[in-house]
């Protein structure tokens, strides 16, 4: 059935968020246990308390319209899940390279809700539903503080991760370098004291 009216639109773009958010609460409890570093990982504890706030604001935004709350299947957030999840099997990272990794992952899944959000504001804006609008902005207000804190943590902990690599990198040479050196050491003066015992034997 063709749609041609606005307030089935802005039903379809909460049902679209509804279902974003719901998966989105899934993806973070794992992506939670993937994250080492302590502000990062509390940051995202707590923004699982405000996706299920937001999941109930969008019940609230539909019930608002008179309209039972309803997912509808969002392939966009899918698609940034399954990315997340294909570059963990098939690359295999390390630890380090997959926090590395989640910081893009956790960036793009901000911003795609900020584009949903701001788009569906606009909608009810336009049909002057006004708790549709506080409410989505509720839930707007959350992302944008979620991807300024993900932006800010960012450099911090791409740098960190970079001297870390680099420190286990100069290690090891150096251990290399250190054997070698020992081992040409013990090489020449095994050698001197061959030649020493020759020289005695031609005497």
């Amino acid at each position: 059935m063709a749609m041609n009216d606005l307030n089935e639109l802005l039903e379809h773009e909460l049902g679209d968020m509804l279902f974003a958010e719901k998966t989105i609460l899934k993806a973070l409890k794992k992506m939670t246990r993937e994250v080492s570093e302590p502000e990062m990982r509390s940051r995202m504890e707590a923004h699982q308390g405000e996706t299920e706030e937001q999941i109930r604001n969008i019940e609230r935004a539909f019930e608002s319209m008179g309209k039972r709350p309803k997912a509808q299947k969002c392939p966009g957030i899918l698609g940034i899940v399954t990315e997340h999840d294909e570059f963990k099997s098939e690359e295999e990272p390390s630890k380090q390279m997959l926090e590395a990794f989640d910081l893009g992952s956790g960036l793009r899944v901000e911003h795609y809700e900020i584009a949903g959000y701001r788009s569906a504001i606009a909608l009810a804006k336009a049909l002057g539903e006004r708790e549709v609008v506080n409410l989505l902005k509720q839930n707007l207000e959350q992302e944008v503080a979620m991807a300024r804190f993900i932006e800010g943590a960012a450099a911090g902990q791409l740098k960190a991760m970079k001297a870390g690599m680099q420190g286990e990198m100069d290690g090891g040479m150096s251990g290399g370098m250190t054997s070698g050196t020992r081992g040409g050491n013990g090489a020449r003066k095994s050698a001197g004291k061959r030649g020493s015992r020759a020289g005695s034997r031609a005497d």
